[in-house]
């Protein structure tokens, strides 16, 4: 028996002792929490943060409980024969049951203060599985159903003075009947759990008057610069709402409206909302009779638009790769309730802390406080809707429910900013109708981006429609689907590796994984090389988004960094992190030295880009290299307001784009105050939600534009053509996009080459293949001719992309280098986008010296050539491997000279 658990048991042996009722339960295994769990006052924390009130009464505790064999005949005013601790489920060990009954009685008593005389009474329910039947005094006070969202009761006529009795009865047939239910299983075994049945969320009273605010749907139009809000009530016809918007205590923002019409508050220069900064605003809603809530809300666009020639998700019109795990919320003591609040928090602090900025929650709804975190801490979600049975064909009545419940969880979720996208099926679990599915969530809500099916790809079945094609593949990474132009591409799950810690597994001998490795060693080494794959995805297959399986262990799999205990992270946790920040620093934003481009999003025209001809701004489609050199701009801090963005020509070093007489042009620098500011460019919120826009720094509400395929200053309106309104609000809007051109060196394509070491003490030395790998050797005027052969290549616009480079071997026609398992090698060209990755490099100035190159990889970012030991390789500095360590000699060993060819 753990310690942890010694001091559970000696809490409720003290217990026992006042009470004699309430029996303690082991746990299979213990978290850093389960002896933290209070036996009076578990879960004490408000659990509504967007809708706060200050008065109310947790009903969190010891209940009386008893099995039944129906829930229509309530034992009132009759001591029930168990003891429960509310809001653990039935099953959960912190419950002090530990068992299923279909069906069953809570029962306690309760005084309501004095202080709430006058006022109405209503009992909450966070969640209850599945059926709940109400009685107040042995009256019967209603009934609900649905498995996953808050519910109230109006119990003040039902109350009288002094102490009153409250049951509840709850039917929660689990996997016996069609109800959603999640991973949740009688019989659990294999990716099926332990069912977590009754009352799993908290239960409080709260007084309110009798006209009151009831719920506050908060939808951020950043465009307009405002929110709306739109506010519901009871009892409260013809009175005026008002609602304050603030942030460190200063008001920002106000506006009143009458019951029944939306609240829209000006947000002037809004603050985004993102991972990388996730800023929320103050929100206080006031009924003109006296009822006040709070709450809170972020600012933030989600969108689609083409980057780089592919449909992809973006966040306040930008793409940011989403990359997040599979967050299934189970815990070994309290199945779906977390111990204490702050392990409900642990999970997405340790997910951020390892560089994740999504999450998807798989197939469960948590309580409201888990997604303020995820507000709070800045991670994207990804909401699931809890899946029916497996295998079945759903009934009309269960196809009716299942509705009904979706909608209720899109209803109570629609404010939470962190929510990005809608899974109403996952891998046709209980699925029908799939493509009228995902058309009626879109339905209800517009706002976010709708997976009709995630792993639809993955099981043979068509993907209806909806806004994402979804890949499961196990272990992979993989992808079965291109993009569409209606369709952005992720990876709903990948991953699974798993690694069985003895002593913290569930069900020893019955562990579950896609991949058993066999140390934590082993483990960073697999882990490392699914994770660095994703990077060609993201660029050949046009890959948006991927879900690794998963963070924690969940009961017989063994898939997760933590064990199912929380107690041991397995594998290095700077190394995953590492991992995770490679992938995500592929992709371009607007960081001081990163190369961009920046793309039209107007409709019909998002192949084109910001181009400079002739040193004059207008837009084109890209179609060959001069174009991509073209449209490729370094960023720089703003040269006239560091706050803002300058931007320097790729391939005319000192030229800036700047403003002339309105007309964009891009002209080499003079150094004067003029030139600087008219080559300043504030970022602003997109003036549609696909993009961002840029205003001039000297010439305020004058944005960059596109207008019969120019780009101009113009201003709404304006009196000159290129101001008139028409499609300014697109024109004006545009997509920061990856580099076009990806090399910061340049190769002439079909040049005959030789790589040359330049590290001090081996310039002597050449990139070579020698029976196919490649290694550096020494060579000299009076090597052999074979040597010479071997260590000279021709430079190729790379099979990957044409801005970057492959070298084909000289004396091999149809070779390349390319790497496998991070070791060089040549070999025939396999035509695949695998191999194209692998053979392709982007050359940049080189690390060591900014006349030679670091040739880097393109599908792997953050990994360049290197040779160490004679061998070559692609490596990053200080990465988990071998030909990582000795850091302080990456810089020079991954910096190469291109020579002239040894070989003619």
């Amino acid at each position: 028996m753990t310690s942890l658990f010694k001091c559970l048991i000696l809490g409720l042996s003290v217990l026992t002792v006042a009470n004699a009722v309430l029996i303690p339960k082991t746990p299979r295994l213990t978290t850093p929490w389960t002896s933290q769990v209070s036996l009076t006052n578990p879960l004490p924390e408000y659990p509504r943060p967007q809708l706060v009130r200050p008065d109310w009464q947790s009903l969190n505790g010891q209940w009386e409980f008893a099995a039944s064999s129906q829930i229509t005949s309530p034992p009132t005013g009759q001591t029930l024969a168990e003891t429960i601790l509310v809001p653990f489920p039935m099953e959960a060990a912190l419950s002090g049951i530990m068992r299923h009954e279909t069906n069953s009685f809570y029962r306690r008593t309760f005084t309501i203060p004095s202080a709430w005389s006058g006022r109405r009474i209503n009992i909450n329910f966070g969640a209850v599985t599945w059926q709940t039947n109400l009685w107040i005094n042995g009256v019967q006070v209603g009934t609900h159903t649905g498995g996953y969202e808050t519910f109230s009761f109006d119990i003040t006529s039902f109350l009288k003075s002094g102490t009153n009795e409250i049951i509840v009865g709850v039917y929660s047939p689990v996997d016996s009947t069609g109800i959603p239910l999640g991973k949740q299983r009688l019989n659990p075994s294999g990716i099926f759990y332990t069912a977590a049945s009754g009352i799993w969320q908290t239960v409080w009273l709260e007084p309110t008057n009798a006209a009151h605010i009831t719920r506050l749907d908060t939808t951020p139009d950043v465009p307009g610069q405002a929110l709306n809000i739109a506010v519901q009530t009871s009892g409260a016809s013809g009175q005026t709402i008002s609602a304050i918007v603030s942030t460190g205590g200063q008001t920002i923002a106000n506006s009143s409206a009458t019951v029944g019409s939306n609240l829209r508050l000006s947000i002037p220069n809004p603050r985004l909302w993102s991972p990388d900064d996730p800023f929320l605003y103050d929100l206080r809603v006031t009924l003109s009779s006296g009822d006040v809530v709070t709450g809170y809300f972020g600012m933030r666009t989600v969108g689609t638009a083409i980057v780089n020639g592919f449909l992809r998700p973006v966040l306040n019109g930008r793409f940011i790769f989403q990359m997040g795990t599979l967050d299934q919320g189970y815990w070994p003591d309290g199945i779906y309730t977390a111990p204490t609040d702050a392990a409900l928090r642990f999970d997405l602090d340790q997910q951020k802390a390892l560089g994740f900025n999504t999450v998807r929650k798989h197939i469960k709804v948590e309580p409201a406080r888990w997604f303020y975190y995820a507000d709070k801490i800045g991670l994207l979600v990804f909401q699931d809707m809890p899946a029916m049975r497996t295998g079945t064909n759903p009934s009309a009545a269960d196809r009716t429910n299942f509705e009904s419940e979706l909608k209720r969880m899109i209803d109570q979720l629609r404010g939470i900013t962190s929510i990005v996208q809608w899974i109403p099926f996952n891998e046709g679990w209980g699925e029908y109708d799939e493509a009228r599915i995902a058309t009626y969530t879109k339905s209800l809500d517009s706002t976010r981006l709708v997976n009709g099916n995630s792993g639809s790809s993955c099981c043979g079945r068509d993907p209806g429609n909806g806004d994402i094609i979804d890949d499961h593949t196990y272990v992979g990474p993989g992808q079965t689907n291109l993009p569409t132009a209606s369709r952005v591409a992720q990876l709903g799950e990948f991953g699974g590796l798993g690694l069985i810690v003895p002593g913290h597994e569930w069900q020893k001998g019955s562990s579950f994984s896609y991949e058993i490795v066999a140390d934590g060693a082993a483990l960073n080494r697999r882990y490392a090389e699914v994770t660095d794959a994703l990077q060609g995805l993201i660029w050949a297959r046009g890959l948006s988004g991927s879900i690794y399986t998963e963070p924690t262990d969940a009961e017989n799999e063994c898939n997760g960094y933590y064990t199912y205990d929380r107690q041991i992270f397995k594998g290095n946790f700077d190394q995953f992190k590492a991992a995770h920040a490679a992938v995500l620093a592929g992709v371009a934003w607007l960081r001081a030295g990163e190369s961009i481009s920046l793309g039209v999003t107007t409709s019909g025209l998002t192949d084109r880009y910001i181009r400079h001809v002739g040193g004059l701004g207008v837009t084109s489609a890209v179609s060959e290299s001069v174009s991509r050199q073209d449209t490729t701009f370094r960023v720089r801090a703003g040269l006239a307001a560091s706050n803002c963005y300058s931007f320097e020509s790729r391939n005319f070093p000192g030229s800036f784009l700047r403003h002339f007489n309105s007309r964009l042009r891009r002209d080499a620098s003079d150094g004067s105050a003029g030139f600087k500011s008219d080559a300043t460019f504030c970022l602003r919120a997109g003036h549609t939600a696909s993009g961002v826009s840029f205003e001039a720094f000297n010439q305020a509400g004058k944005f960059l534009r596109h207008y019969d395929g120019k780009v101009y200053i113009a201003s709404n309106g304006g009196s000159n053509a290129w101001d008139a309104t028409g499609a300014w609000a697109a024109d004006t809007t545009w997509q920061v996009a990856s580099p076009t051109w990806r090399s910061g060196a340049d190769l002439k394509h079909g040049s005959r080459v030789s790589i040359q070491v330049t590290t001090a003490g081996f310039t002597d030395r050449y990139v070579r293949h020698q029976q196919s790998l490649a290694i550096t050797s020494p060579i000299s005027a009076a090597s052999d001719a074979t040597t010479k052969s071997d260590a000279t290549f021709i430079a190729r616009a790379g099979l990957a992309d044409p801005s970057c480079y492959s070298f084909e071997a000289s004396n091999v026609p149809g070779q390349y280098l390319r790497h496998s398992s991070f070791r060089l090698q040549i070999a025939p060209s396999q035509a695949n986008f695998v191999f194209n990755g692998d053979a392709t490099f982007c050359a940049q100035p080189g690390l060591a010296n900014a006349a030679d190159v670091t040739l880097w990889s393109f599908n792997m970012a953050g990994h360049a050539m290197r040779h160490t030991n004679a061998e070559v390789w692609i490596s990053t500095r200080g990465g988990p491997h071998a030909q990582d360590s000795n850091a302080a000699a990456y810089s020079a060993d991954a910096t190469f000279k291109i020579a002239a060819p040894w070989a003619a």
